[in-house]
């Protein structure tokens, strides 16, 4: 191992405690290979107390010469693996490695989701004849035929007294719902909605942050039968109003204001502003800045006196959730979730994330986000609670609450991360009730999850990739193989995959195609043709397989590792939210002096959430460069999302195009790549 006490007296360690440590690895045994040597290290002899740079000097001296990628943080041990889930499911079916489980559950898949849905307890008004109809070449698959079901009874399987919400609000109370209060909450929004006429098939949007009520209201609607429009709080008015429109909602629950920071920022003066259909509002304890409109009413005007929960029994198929997400035009995709996509996302949680009854859960999210409903259900269902944070996840208000609450998994964006690396206001707290990380959203950095693990004494990181089209995750990690900062361990259990490289042949990195079918991929969306996004044009697999287009570019590292690379599409993830080149640019080719523009997204060096970089063609009327910048990234926000930034913006004499008029980005990636980021 490479590494001088010089060095490590440079991290912070004081030279008596450098030589102490370098002294204990002397005398671990040759015969240890690196992996074996970093776990004797990281559990036996540094501490907390030692400065995170000493860790991860140590950590990058230990791999120095191993392979890229295959280099473990965490290792499990013996009782981790024979408490896991996965490890149940193995000896239940006579498997003796995951590797066996997961080829298992590819080569049959009705078996596999069979067991998972006994295993969650699903419960069936008239239970189906079999798990998916046969003949189907997995493009259009119809699963759980003959049934009828309402989700809501399963998530409402746990006792009346457990836990089922706590959340700390801008005040610093901490707060908690048993399931018996949240079931009676729900009740009364189902029986408020029914109360005004609304009926199953109707749908309700929800615009507001992620609260307890939240989480009441969603379950109201879809008791009752109806369609919840998720709509994210950060949007501004014009992508509120065009989610209402392609979600067809004829009600929305909203809030006065939304508490970020310390500021009050409105909330319902944007729904006014988006000409949206009457709404519920829900006051968030200030003074509400004028009156509601005619038809609009207030919480405590809408709840219905309604006691007891009583469920619409639905087909299967009947849709539940009208998500967003976007695609290479305009208009964001309309993707409905169905009565069977909650059984992805508990099996998911259940197998990858390692949830057990009276785990804590917690996860910065809002319903606009598909891992919002995917944490109202991964807890409920696997008979573990919510934990909700009315705040900003950047400060050490929100490290607190993690570690009051007794949050045993906590979910992340990397961008967070990246954020408590740079501030160390998560160094603090004592987070050893966390069992497990789990992370989404962005390309993550192999330094910022190695920091993650780092914060809780060495605890694994569930990289969890996958889109509100798939109900979850398609590669995953899993608490029975060691955990590699920034890298999948496996493909979902369930699900199988390919790469391909331009020419359709297999590769080591290249674009990734599913191999249908698995419950909770999408057979429908609302404002374009299924087939025609996800089958047509697509290459065949090597045996002959039907393949389903996804857009991730990924890249099979040794040890049967994966690492994600960003899309290969037009479509962007910025800040966790996925947004299409053409949302981006068609608001800055509306902007004065702007002749044209294209908007790409850039990996970073050395990994992480994506850039957003704008190459624009001016006319001679373009202000200065820095006056647009501020243009543009005003209009951003107030036209899309303040939340998108604007990383750069060059200027350029025209853009690159191929002999049919489109955009060449890649050409634009390596073209802001070869400048430096």
């Amino acid at each position: 191992m490479c590494c001088e006490i010089s060095t490590l007296v440079e991290t912070g360690l004081s030279p008596e405690r450098a030589a102490a440590i370098l002294r204990e690895v002397e005398q671990l045994s040759p015969a240890l290979n690196p992996t074996e040597v970093w776990h004797r290290l990281s559990t036996e002899i540094l501490t907390a107390g030692d400065p995170f740079e000493a860790h991860l000097l140590l950590y990058k001296s230990v791999y120095g010469s191993s392979p890229h990628g295959a280099n473990p943080a965490w290792i499990p041990g013996d009782e981790i693996v024979e408490n896991s889930n996965v490890d149940s499911l193995m000896k239940f079916l006579g498997l003796s490695t995951y590797d066996a489980l997961h080829r298992w559950s590819t080569q049959n898949r009705e078996d596999y989701w069979s067991r998972a849905i006994e295993e969650l307890h699903v419960r069936y008004k008239a239970s189906p004849t079999e798990i998916v109809e046969p003949g189907n070449d997995g493009t259009d698959p119809r699963w759980l035929p003959g049934a009828k079901v309402n989700i809501v009874d399963t998530v409402f399987a746990n006792a009346p007294s457990s836990r089922a919400i706590i959340w700390r609000d801008e005040n610093g109370a901490m707060n908690s719902w048993t399931a018996g209060k949240l079931k009676h909450m729900t009740a009364r929004v189902a029986g408020g909605l029914q109360a005004l006429g609304f009926k199953a098939g109707d749908s309700i949007a929800i615009d507001m942050p992620m609260t307890a009520e939240c989480v009441a209201i969603y379950l109201g609607i879809i008791t009752m039968g109806g369609i919840v429009v998720s709509i994210a709080d950060s949007f501004a008015a014009p992508e509120i109003g065009t989610r209402i429109r392609l979600g067809n909602a004829k009600l929305i629950f909203t809030q006065d204001v939304i508490h970020r920071a310390g500021k009050e920022l409105p909330l319902y003066e944007k729904i006014v502003a988006a000409e949206a259909p009457p709404a519920v509002v829900l006051s968030a304890g200030s003074a509400r800045k004028g009156l509601l409109r005619e038809n609009d009413l207030s919480w405590d005007a809408f709840r219905g006196s309604e006691s007891e929960l009583r469920t619409i029994p639905q087909n299967p198929d009947a849709f539940i959730n009208i998500l967003f997400s976007s695609g290479t035009t305009g208009d964001p995709k309309a993707i409905p979730w169905t009565q069977t996509t909650p059984i992805k996302c508990a099996a998911d949680a259940r197998y990858h994330q390692d949830i057990h009854p009276g785990d804590v859960l917690a996860w910065p999210t809002n319903l606009g986000w598909m891992m919002g409903p995917w944490l109202i259900f991964a807890a409920l269902m696997n008979r573990a609670s919510i934990a909700l944070y009315y705040g900003a996840p950047t400060d050490q208000a929100f490290g607190a609450f993690v570690q009051d609450a007794g949050v045993t998994m906590l979910g992340v964006v990397p961008s967070i991360v990246n954020a408590w690396r740079k501030s160390r206001c998560m160094e603090a707290f004592d987070w050893d009730q966390i069992k497990v990380f789990s992370s989404t959203g962005e390309c993550s950095n192999e330094e910022d999850m190695f920091y993650l693990m780092w914060l809780a004494g060495y605890r694994p990181v569930i990289e969890y990739c996958g889109g509100t089209e798939i109900g979850g995750g398609y590669i995953s990690g899993t608490v029975v193989k060691p955990a590699v900062p920034s890298t999948f361990s496996t493909l979902a259990l369930g699900t199988d995959a390919i790469l391909l490289d331009e020419c359709g042949v297999e590769t080591e990195n290249g674009e990734l195609f599913l191999i249908p079918p698995s419950i909770g991929f999408s057979t429908e969306l609302l404002n374009r043709d299924h087939h025609e996004v996800y089958f047509e044009d697509t290459p065949t697999g090597p045996s002959g397989q039907i393949l389903r287009r996804h857009g991730d570019q990924m890249e099979r590292l040794p040890g049967g590792y994966f690492r994600a690379h960003g899309r290969v599409d037009d479509t962007m993830n910025l800040g966790g939210i996925k947004v299409s080149s053409a949302e981006v640019e068609r608001v800055i080719n509306d902007l004065p002096g702007v002749s044209e523009c294209a908007a790409v997204a850039v990996s970073p060096a050395g990994g992480g959430p994506s850039l957003l970089v704008l190459y624009v063609v001016c006319d001679e009327s373009s202000p200065e460069a820095d006056a647009l910048l501020g243009t543009t990234q005003l209009e951003l926000k107030r036209q899309l999302n303040p939340l998108f930034r604007i990383h750069a913006i060059r200027e350029i004499d025209a853009l690159p195009r191929t002999a049919s008029n489109k955009v060449m980005r890649r050409v634009l990636r390596a073209k802001f790549l070869g400048q430096g980021v």
